[in-house]
């Protein structure tokens, strides 16, 4: 387990396109809507400026530019806030990327309810819907600094169109360097029998708090992180499912279309499980702090321990 700390995983982002480039990525270009301080892609362009492309405030467009790139070799990431890089142009990403599935990154930060004072306009809690629905498109939500980074290279090294989503809110780091990440795996990250926990992005850290409260209730929780949406990894989900009898989905997401309901449709089809998902019932978010606002919408490790209390009754 690494020494804790607690970074943003939209600057794990920055920093690993800076990395990748280090190592010899070539190829790889950066493409920014006016935002690169934010999405801390600037961290790339102050190495190499001139693969790095302000388009302005026009997602759709960026999306398009980064469509063309990738048909001359080039590995685009697009980078954008999540509410606009998976909202204001999803009609390009579906038609010029999904479609012909291109090789295009889509980098998506500020999501969730922890964008905090932003409020509910730039509180992007349907992007896993959006992304999830588009053929062919991976969608990623990595937990912490170490996977954050791990998942941008190895979406540059996957030949496709990916989503990566990442935060604002600087989170705890859990992994430590020896972790590897794999497109489509799931990670245990505390083994247990009597329920499975599963989540992703900043509710990983959540889970893990709430499943040391639960052993102290007697409550041997499973948790595990699944970073990639889509592909789910299936074989993960069923098994822990057949071993505790029951899961909880937790996500920084609405529970319609995420993680909760990629979980439920596995499970109904191969091992009929009850499951209760936590994230945003449906309802848009509203400006305050981050961390008082995850509490109020029950995205934090103490609903996540009284909804498992509740559920093993």
């Amino acid at each position: 387990m690494a020494e804790l700390k607690n970074i943003a995983t939209r600057d794990s982002y920055g920093t690993a396109l800076k990395e990748l480039a280090a190592d010899g990525a070539d190829n790889l270009v950066v493409l920014d809507a006016d935002l690169s301080a934010a999405t801390k892609t600037g961290i790339f362009q102050k190495e190499y400026p001139s693969r790095h492309f302000n388009c302005g405030i026009a997602e759709a467009n960026m999306v398009c530019v980064a469509a063309g790139l990738s048909t001359m070799g080039l590995v685009p990431f697009a980078s954008s806030f999540a509410m606009f890089a998976s909202g204001r142009a999803f009609e390009q990403i579906r038609n010029s990327i999904g479609y012909p599935h291109l090789n295009v990154k889509i980098g998506a930060t500020h999501a969730g309810i922890s964008v905090g004072e932003d409020g509910a306009s730039h509180q992007c809690c349907e992007d896993f819907a959006l992304m999830r629905s588009i053929p062919g498109m991976v969608v990623i939500c990595p937990a912490d600094d170490v996977e954050a980074r791990q998942a941008v290279k190895a979406a540059y090294k996957y030949e496709g169109p990916v989503y990566l989503r990442f935060g604002r809110l600087a989170v705890p780091v859990f992994h430590d360097e020896g972790y590897k990440f794999e497109i489509g795996k799931g990670e245990v990250v505390k083994e247990g029998s009597d329920v499975t926990i599963i989540a992703n992005g900043l509710m990983v850290a959540e889970a893990i708090e709430a499943g040391k409260a639960l052993a102290e209730d007697g409550i041997n929780a499973e948790i595990i992180n699944i970073a990639t949406i889509k592909p789910l990894d299936e074989e993960l989900v069923v098994a822990s499912a057949e071993k505790t009898g029951r899961v909880i989905t937790v996500e920084e997401h609405s529970i319609i279309g995420g993680l909760g309901e990629a979980v439920c449709a596995c499970l109904s089809e191969k091992c009929p499980t009850p499951v209760k998902r936590i994230g945003v019932n449906d309802e848009f978010g509203h400006s305050g702090p981050a961390k008082d606002l995850l509490k109020q919408f029950g995205l934090s490790a103490e609903n996540i321990v009284r909804v498992t209390k509740e559920f093993m009754k």
